[in-house]
């Protein structure tokens, strides 16, 4: 049976590579991703982007305490290897503009994380996000940056597996030290090391080892390096599925420790484990030290898992659990409802309730039926606002104070622990998470359904461990559909897990936000282990729904504490686009025991917008769009307590350049026509432009001041076209003469490239030819493609044709992410082949298919020049269709 490679690429890698010198130079600071060479000559002091990409959240403290179903255990630990943003390149530093992104939540089930990214296109040694490091931390979970050497057929170079093996004279390891630095610098806790290129020796799989023993006796004791079982003693790329003699020594050599733990391999389905826990027993290691992996990637809860094979019933299981990808349940799905849903049930089971998993034998289970909840709740201040990292907008105090989307999982609350428990007598009412109305950040929880004195529900939301204290308060911040709020905050105490006290909640909220004080003085010197709501009414409530905004444990006193503003605010570093737009590089000192900064900026109108936040002590503000003709731009930073106490806020300003004149510019539907066609043109002169005046010579109406008109000409001819774009700075005027034609023939227009022959100078492989971009189809991967810039598709139309229009089908269209749509190329057309006339520059693509009208014109060949292949950092040019439209 033919073998699949394991733990390979996700959809986006690509076949061969281009060695390129690391992130380079970008306005945005972007997550960074190496080669080895770039590792090597890496460092924070010349890297612009490194003081963005540092985590800010210290690794929290977490606990199991007490399981909550009978299949729960402790032994078996849990590590995932996720891909926690879609590409390697690209990533913002500090969170996107996107509402949808990947905003895992399910951190309580996971010991171990790792950032499952790294490309041959791109770079194979990616540390984390800073916000995916943050979000990790919060949770109490260690993670993993990962080094990944592919397999040859996916691009892997045995150079790059001698560049990380390269040794000093003293026998040190300068690409492992590099290792170390970037960890310690960015703050994750260590490194998974995935060698799947072919060609090894005896001496290679030594030297690998010498050089894991190197990291080993130079990180730190809580850093953690995981090997994954690929690479045996021989040097072999052979994947084991089981710890063996030919494997070991990766993890345990006599009494030295090689790695903290080992991924393996994931094809143990139809033996037991129990070889592996004999074989971890036999060389002096925990069998919890190994992760037996399962592959989830194409089918996430409908993956066959031998379980038993794993989880033997009535005995402790063999080995620790790996699960390769479940952000299955993110890449399978195109809005946050169906991700959430489809993570609950990965996550929990089909129940939707981690205290009944499995309803029948054959059901996926979930990890909460083998895996006890932590929780980090173990110390006051505990704060939530049930937000789940990303948002349609940013509410603060329950007020609106951006309509922007967003996504900083560095902002992600701690989120409930048990997803969710529903305890109720009738039909209970139903839980999730709200993205429609939040009191802060871009989300609440919502609790809602027909309540009625037969259904009281309760509620079920963490698992904590926070000490009682005589001046230790619950404050809850709700909105309910009724005027009455018949919701009660529920608390139990250690020893005492079942039995629940409810405490009444009064105030009238009919659809406003209130705020209700709740003291715990007489419970002084217990410990609360949980937290939950409950539900009810003595008369039936239609429709009845409550958000909660907040929920909140703390001390009287802490309460009161105001914060220190931040001091030394400055603006390092500015850049313009258009005199509209601005690049804003913010850095400040502040205390460390704030949970983060909030970013304003004053608007003309003298009103305040939320602009970002960031645990960390910088920000980049991308893109910021000038207000009216401002001259100069007030912003603000405020410092956030723990308890979400705002500071003064601290304030610069920075100018803006003289307000520009406008620059006309305009493209048309179709530059060809036939006699009474209706042609659009439309406006796409700078965005400065107040006023637009059209001049269309031969055609009705013959002036125009739409932005987008629309004319019909009724004779035969050329003609010409004239823009005149005004503001208060000036004008500016676009002639294109005879740049309509209007003919009988046109009604002959088609594709003229479809099936004809095309030569390249390159492709990835021979499925990807020149051939495939000119066949008609966008589907089942039919594309050209080639790695590195300036690759070049041309189309031999096999006899001249009048061209009208070019029309380019790029990664998005063929289902890929629009991260890899083409971004910067440009279309050529000739008579010979060989003497060239452009016709078509692009320089800011980020479409998936982008349409070129041009005035007509005689060619017999044309000529496509990828100068940016992608939106970031990948090299590989994707060109689904390349249409070129003419008779």
């Amino acid at each position: 049976m033919k073998q699949k490679f394991s733990l390979l690429l996700s959809a986006f890698v690509v076949l061969f590579i281009v060695l390129l010198p690391g992130n380079g130079l970008a306005s945005q600071p972007e997550s960074s991703y190496w080669f080895p060479e770039a590792l090597l000559n890496w460092s924070p002091e010349t890297d612009p982007h490194a003081e963005y990409n540092r985590s800010a959240i210290p690794l929290a403290e977490r606990e199991l305490l007490f399981p909550i179903n009978e299949t729960q255990q402790s032994d078996a630990k849990l590590v995932a290897l996720s891909a926690l943003n879609s590409n390697t390149s690209g990533v913002p530093s500090q969170g996107g503009s996107e509402f949808f992104a990947n905003t895992f939540s399910y951190w309580q089930y996971v010991d171990l994380m790792v950032y499952w990214a790294g490309s041959a296109g791109e770079g194979i040694i990616t540390p984390p996000s800073a916000d995916v490091i943050d979000a990790a931390h919060k949770n109490g979970v260690p993670i993993l940056g990962n080094v990944f050497f592919p397999p040859r057929v996916y691009g892997g170079q045995e150079e790059w597996v001698d560049q990380m093996l390269s040794q000093r004279e003293d026998g040190s390891f300068p690409a492992a030290d590099k290792l170390l630095e970037v960890a310690e610098y960015y703050g994750f806790d260590g490194w998974f090391i995935n060698q799947e290129t072919e060609g090894g020796t005896p001496e290679i799989a030594q030297k690998m080892q010498d050089f894991l023993n190197y990291l080993q006796e130079n990180k730190p004791e809580e850093m953690h390096i995981m090997w994954y079982d690929s690479m045996i003693s021989s040097g072999e790329i052979r994947w084991q599925n089981y710890f063996t003699d030919n494997n070991k020594m990766f993890l345990q050599d006599d009494s030295t420790r090689v790695s903290d733990s080992m991924f393996l391999n994931f094809w143990w389905w139809n033996n037991s484990q129990k070889s592996s826990y004999d074989k971890a027993l036999e060389v002096g290691r925990s069998p919890y030290d190994l992760y037996s992996g399962i592959d989830v990637e194409a089918d996430g809860t409908n993956t066959f898992v031998q379980w038993s094979n794993l989880f033997p019933e009535g005995e402790a299981p063999y080995t620790s659990l790996g699960i390769y990808r479940p952000d299955w349940a993110f890449k399978t799905t195109d809005n946050m409802e169906d991700f959430y849903s489809k993570e609950q049930e990965f996550w929990v089971g089909e129940t939707g309730d981690p205290t009944k998993t499995v309803s029948n034998p054959d059901s996926w289970k979930g990890m909460a039926h083998y895996f006890t909840e932590t929780t980090v709740i173990n110390q006051l201040p505990f704060v939530t606002h049930f937000n789940t990292g990303s948002g349609k907008f940013f509410s603060i105090d329950g007020e609106v104070k951006s309509e922007k989307s967003w996504n900083n999982r560095s902002l992600q609350d701690v989120l409930p622990t048990w997803r969710w428990i529903r305890e109720s007598n009738g039909e209970a009412l139903s839980v999730d998470f709200d993205w429609e109305s939040a009191y802060y950040g871009g989300s609440s929880l919502k609790v809602y359904g027909d309540l009625s004195p037969e259904n009281a529900t309760h509620v079920k939301l963490y698992k904590t461990n926070l000490p009682v204290e005589k001046d230790t308060e619950i404050f809850v911040t709700y909105k309910s559909s009724s005027k009455k709020p018949n919701m009660k905050v529920g608390v139990s105490f250690a020893g005492e897990e079942d039995d629940v006290e409810f405490l009444d909640l009064k105030k009238q909220s009919h659809n406003d936000w209130v705020t209700e004080r709740i003291k715990l003085k007489k419970f002084e010197g217990k410990s609360i282990v949980t937290l939950s709501l409950f539900f009810e009414s003595k008369d039936l409530i239609s429709d009845y729904q409550m958000n909660i905004g907040e929920l909140k444990v703390t001390s009287k006193n802490e309460d009161k504490v105001v914060p220190s503003p931040p001091t030394n605010l400055n603006v390092s570093n500015t850049s313009f686009d258009k005199e509209l737009y601005a690049d804003i590089s913010l850095a400040w000192e502040a205390s460390k025991d704030n949970s983060h900064f909030e970013i304003y900026r004053y608007l003309e109108n003298g009103e305040k917008e939320f602009v970002g936040a960031t645990p960390n002590n910088v920000f980049f503000i991308p893109s910021l769009r000038r207000d009216r003709k401002e001259n100069v731009t007030s912003l603000e930073v405020v410092s956030i307590s723990n308890d979400f106490i705002p500071s003064a806020g601290a304030e610069v300003t920075f100018e803006w350049p003289p307000y520009p004149k406008p620059k006309a510019d305009f493209s048309v539907s179709q530059s060809i026509g036939a006699p009474g066609d209706e042609i659009q043109f439309f406006n796409k002169s700078s965005e400065a432009t107040e006023e637009v005046e059209w001049h269309f010579d031969g055609a009705l109406p013959s002036s125009s001041t739409e932005q987008s008109p629309k004319v019909v000409y009724e004779e035969e001819g050329t003609y010409t076209v004239r823009l005149v774009a005004k503001n208060s700075e000036g004008e500016d005027t676009l002639i294109k003469e005879d740049f309509i034609t209007i003919s009988e023939e046109a009604r002959n227009i088609g594709n003229v490239a479809l099936n004809k022959i095309a030569t390249a100078s390159g492709q990835c492989a021979p499925s990807e030819g020149p051939s495939y971009a000119v066949d008609g189809k966008v589907t089942n991967n039919s594309k050209w493609c080639a790695i590195g810039l300036n690759h070049w598709l041309k189309i031999d139309l096999g006899e001249v044709y009048q061209l009208s229009q070019f029309v380019i089908k790029h990664a998005e269209a063929g289902g890929e992410p629009s991260a890899f749509n083409t971004r910067a190329f440009k279309i050529e057309t000739s008579m010979d082949g060989e003497n060239w006339n452009e016709a078509v520059t692009v320089a800011d693509n980020s479409s998936g298919v982008s349409e070129h009208s041009i005035p007509l014109t005689e060619a017999r060949y044309v000529r496509l020049t990828v100068q940016q292949p992608t939106q970031g950092g990948d090299q590989a040019a994707r060109i689904y269709e390349f249409e070129a439209h003419g008779f």
